[in-house]
C-alpha cells in the first residue's frame, strides 16, 4: 500500500507562510538543498493544492532554478506531480495531471495500488482535507528559527485531534530542525 507524507516548513511559531503567502523566511541552504536532492532522488509522486502547484510550476522550470539549484531542479521537473483544484482548467508543468473532484475518494484509491508513495508539498488546505481523513501516514515538519507574528497556520482547517509519535528528528547547521511524525 502507498503512503501519504507531508513536508511542510513551519515558522517556530507555526506559520507555513507569512502575509501575502510569503515564504522568503525559509533559510534554506547548501546543506538542506543537498538533503532536498535526496529526499526526490527516492521518487514518489508529488501532491499539491493549487497555489503551491503555481508557485512551484512557476519557479522549478525556470533557468534561474537551473542556475540556483540544478540537481533539485531537475528532479522537481522529472517527479510525477498531482494538483488539486478546482479552479485550474489546465496543468502544464511536465509529467503533472490535474484533480479536479472528489480527491479524498481519489486518494484512497491510489493509497490502495501499487506503485510510489506520495508527497504534499506546502498545500495547507490539502494537508487539511487528507488529516481529517486520517490519510496521512507520516509528517515531516522543517522548523525554522524564525518568528513571523502572523501567517497561515500549518493546522488551519482541521477540526479534529491528531495525535503524533516523533520518529526521528535533524537538526541543520542553520539552525532549522526536522521533526518526524507518524500517526498514532
Amino acid at each position: 500500500m502507498r503512503k501519504i507524507r507531508v513536508f511542510n516548513f513551519l515558522t517556530l511559531d507555526g506559520y507555513f507562510e507569512g502575509p501575502g503567502h510569503d515564504i522568503g523566511w525559509h533559510r534554506h541552504d547548501a546543506e538542506q538543498n543537498e538533503f532536498a536532492a535526496q529526499s526526490l532522488g527516492l521518487g514518489g509522486v508529488l501532491l499539491f493544492g493549487r497555489r503551491t502547484y503555481e508557485l512551484m510550476a512557476g519557479y522549478w522550470p525556470s533557468p534561474q532554478a537551473m542556475q540556483n539549484d540544478p540537481t533539485v531542479a531537475r528532479a522537481m521537473n522529472a517527479a510525477e506531480k498531482i494538483v488539486f483544484s478546482k479552479t485550474l482548467h489546465d496543468v502544464e508543468w511536465n509529467n503533472t495531471r490535474l484533480c479536479q473532484q472528489n480527491i479524498i475518494e481519489e486518494m484512497r484509491a491510489l493509497k490502495r495500488t501499487p506503485g510510489k508513495d506520495m508527497t504534499v508539498l506546502g498545500s495547507g488546505s490539502v494537508v487539511a482535507q487528507f488529516a481529517e481523513e486520517g490519510l496521512i501516514d507520516e509528517y515531516r515538519i522543517m522548523v525554522d528559527p524564525v518568528l513571523l507574528g502572523e501567517g497561515t497556520s500549518f493546522c488551519k482547517g482541521i477540526r479534529r485531534r491528531c495525535d503524533l509519535q516523533l520518529t526521528s528528528t535533524r537538526t541543520f547547521e542553520n539552525g532549522s530542525v526536522l521533526l518526524c511524525y507518524r500517526p498514532c
